[in-house]
């Protein structure tokens, strides 16, 4: 095999369709867009128009709003620290907080906190230092021999006095 005789397998790509190229192509004239209309033309944009009608998304109520202030927790499982203690990753020994999961790659980024939930078994003796954590969490831990403390939540912002 020489580096000239390498060739795609057959029907692997599919030559281009040359469209407006004489009746006789067998899609010339209107190219494929069928006739007239805007469609037809170039620069459609046409999403949600409805003909001059007002639009569904506007005749429909709007509900609802998005917090800022929501915060947003790192969910991690009971089961997921085991399995990075078990794998060597993280360290069941010290104390466990959010940047020692960050570390041992059992969570991505520190978000607002961590919160332990209970899915999966314990066996290591846990000293876990988090933003929350269930009862059947809290639970499972303490009956390994471990404890949870929970942090206090940031401070909120201010509110502007005038």
């Amino acid at each position: 095999m020489k580096l000239n005789e390498i060739t795609d397998n057959e029907g692997a790509t599919k030559n281009r369709k040359r469209v407006g190229r004489g009746i006789g192509s067998g899609s010339g004239k209107t190219a494929g867009r069928g006739v007239k209309g805007q469609k037809a033309r170039s620069g459609v944009a046409i999403n949600g128009f409805e003909g001059g009608q007002m639009p569904i998304y506007r005749r429909l109520p709007k509900r609802g709003f998005t917090n800022i202030f929501k915060t947003d927790f790192n969910v991690v499982a009971v089961g997921r620290i085991q399995a990075a203690i078990d794998a060597g990753k993280l360290d069941g020994k010290g104390s466990i907080d959010a940047a020692a999961l960050k570390a041992a790659g059992v969570i991505r980024r520190i978000k607002d906190g961590v919160r332990i939930l209970a899915d999966g078994d314990v066996k290591a003796k846990l000293t876990l230092e988090v933003a929350g954590a269930s009862r059947t969490a809290i639970e499972k831990i303490e009956k390994a021999g471990g404890s949870v403390k929970l942090l206090a939540p940031a401070p909120a912002p201010a509110a502007a006095e005038e």
